[in-house]
C-alpha cells in the first residue's frame, strides 16, 4: 500500500478528494494559461495572414543642390535638399516609422552624414512628406571614385543615390507589431551642365525627378 493509500484511510473521502483536488489546481491553470496564449496566437496569425500587409511605397519627388564641390585631394563637400514622399498602400493597416536615417551616397560610397527624420504614424493610405537637408563636409572619397566622379561631373550626369535606413511597426486594430527593417533606395539623376533641366533657387538648383524608389521590409 502507498502512503497516498495510508493517508487516505485515516482520513474521510470528503478530505482525500479535496487534497487531490488540490494538487490538479496547479496543473489546470498551467493548462489555462496555455490555452489563451494559443487562442490568442491563432487570431494573430489569422489577422496576420488576412490582412499581409503591402510595403509602404516611396517617391523620390525633387532634389536641390547648394553645393556640390570635389577638390584635391579627394574630398567631396556637398549639400542638398530632398522631398521625400511614402505612401501607405494599406486598408487596413497602419505603419510606425520608428527610425529613419536617409543619407545620399555615389556608387555605394556615403557622401553625406545620416539625418533622422522624426518618428512618424502613417494611416491607412496616408501620404507622409519629409523635406531634410543632407550634408557632408570634405568627405574623403575613393580615389578611383573620385576619377569616375569628376567624369560625370564634367559630361553633365551624375547618379547620386537617396538611401533611406530605419526601423517601422505594423498596427492592426490595437495589435502593434515587432520591429521590421526597412530599406529604400532612390536614384536621382543630377545634370550639371544642362540647366534647362532644373529650377534656380537663389543660388541653389532644383531638380524635379518624382523617381519611384525600390524598398525593401524584413524581419529585424
Amino acid at each position: 500500500m502507498s502512503a497516498k493509500d495510508c493517508l487516505c484511510t485515516t482520513m474521510s473521502a470528503k478530505d482525500c478528494g479535496h487534497h487531490d483536488d488540490e494538487e490538479q489546481l496547479p496543473k489546470r491553470i498551467t493548462v489555462a494559461i496555455v490555452g489563451v496564449f494559443v487562442v490568442v496566437g491563432i487570431v494573430i496569425f489569422l489577422v496576420w495572414a488576412i490582412l499581409h500587409p503591402d510595403k509602404p511605397r516611396f517617391i523620390l519627388q525633387d532634389v536641390t543642390i547648394y553645393a556640390f564641390n570635389l577638390t584635391a585631394p579627394n574630398m567631396l563637400t556637398s549639400t542638398m535638399q530632398i522631398t521625400l514622399s511614402s505612401r501607405n498602400p494599406n486598408n487596413r493597416i497602419g505603419i510606425y516609422y520608428q527610425k529613419l536615417d536617409i543619407f545620399a551616397s555615389y556608387h555605394n560610397q556615403q557622401i553625406t552624414l545620416p539625418t533622422l527624420v522624426p518618428r512618424t504614424y502613417q494611416g491607412h493610405l496616408d501620404v507622409t512628406v519629409w523635406s531634410p537637408f543632407l550634408s557632408g563636409n570634405a568627405v574623403p572619397v575613393a580615389p578611383f571614385l573620385e576619377e569616375g566622379l569628376s567624369q560625370d561631373m564634367n559630361t553633365g550626369m551624375v547618379l547620386l543615390n537617396i538611401k533611406v535606413y530605419g526601423q517601422l511597426k505594423w498596427k492592426v486594430g490595437t495589435w502593434i507589431s515587432g520591429r521590421y527593417q526597412i530599406n529604400a533606395n532612390c536614384p536621382a539623376y543630377i545634370s550639371f551642365t544642362d540647366r534647362t533641366k532644373a529650377i534656380q533657387v537663389g543660388s541653389a538648383m532644383k531638380y524635379q525627378l518624382v523617381q519611384t524608389c525600390t524598398v525593401d521590409v524584413s524581419l529585424n
